[in-house]
This record gives structure tokens, sequence and C-alpha cells, in this order.
């Protein structure tokens, strides 16, 4: 869940960053494309802990 928080508030930071500074797009796009991946692990995180359940 660490890196969960680490890799949110990073993706938060660079895209206020890149849409604060002018021509800094590029810092925008990485940040988008970090909270993308943040989502996308926590997808998996929540998919793999959900089949490691034993059937009742």
């Amino acid at each position: 869940m660490v890196l969960f928080l680490i890799l949110f508030t990073a993706g938060i930071a660079l895209v206020a960053i890149g849409a604060a500074v002018d021509g800094m797009l590029h810092l925008m796009s990485i940040g988008v494309l970090l909270l993308i991946v943040d989502l996308l692990y926590l997808a998996a995180r929540s998919i793999w802990r959900s089949t490691r359940r034993p059937a009742c």
C-alpha cells in the first residue's frame, strides 16, 4: 500500500507542476501515465488477493 501512496502522490505532483509551469506539458503527461499505472497496480493487487482466498 505504501507503493500505491508514493505513486499516487508523485503522479498528482507531476500533473500539478506540468499544469502550472508553461512549457512543461511532458511532466503532466508523465504524471497522468503514472496515475494510470497506479490504478492498474491497485486493480492487479485486488485481483491477486481475491484469487488467493480459499473456497468455503
